[in-house]
């Protein structure tokens, strides 16, 4: 019976963490119920933004292509939240994840003219991804340098070849990855250093 509070608080997941990962979760799936009409409304759409719609500059990155997108994006998030969860406070999280954001959106309008709409989670969870490793490489853990290289090596593969091959058939943005992880090690580069999990 003592274990299931010794692996949930291993996976970060105790008290108002566990709250708060599910609350994310059932987002991300809810909005993936919405089905085509809430994804159109709420997609990255070029045309759109150019029309003054700029909630979609932060909407876009909680809707999906289908609920099968939003729950390997809910996987990806429980992977980042069982690495990093306690690397930074909330308040610091919330401004890496507002990096990633802010460093996607800009960069998809700025260097990606081509691409006409965008949806997915998948580009900040990168960000919150170099933002852990960071914070692990600050406090010379050795895990810090895998994730690092693995993080590096999965982003130099898809500017280079293209999404990987475990990606499945559906389109993906790899540039929203590169510029969602290069917000979120910006982000994180200006927080206060904290010595440890909080």
């Amino acid at each position: 019976m003592n274990c299931v509070p010794r692996v949930l608080r291993a996976l970060n997941c105790d008290a108002g963490y566990g709250r708060t990962l599910l609350a994310a979760c059932a987002l991300l799936l809810l909005i993936a119920l919405s089905g085509e009409q809430g994804r159109a409304w709420l997609r990255y759409d070029r045309v759109a933004l150019q029309s003054g719609e700029l909630w979609r500059l932060v909407t876009a990155h909680l809707v999906h292509l289908d609920l099968h997108h939003a729950l390997l994006n809910c996987l990806g998030l429980l992977l980042v939240w069982a690495l990093f969860a306690r690397d930074y406070t909330p308040r610091q999280w919330l401004a890496i994840l507002l990096g990633s954001i802010a460093v996607i959106d800009a960069g998809l309008v700025l260097w990606d003219s081509t691409l006409r709409w965008y949806v997915g989670s998948s580009g900040a969870l990168h960000g919150v991804m170099a933002a852990g490793a960071l914070a692990h490489l600050r406090r010379g853990e050795r895990d810090g340098w895998l994730l690092a290289a693995f993080l590096a090596a999965k982003l130099l593969w898809e500017q280079a070849v293209g999404a990987l091959p475990l990606s499945g058939s559906d389109p993906v943005v790899v540039d929203a990855h590169l510029f969602g992880a290069a917000g979120g090690l910006a982000a994180a580069a200006f927080l206060k250093r904290a010595p440890g999990p909080v």
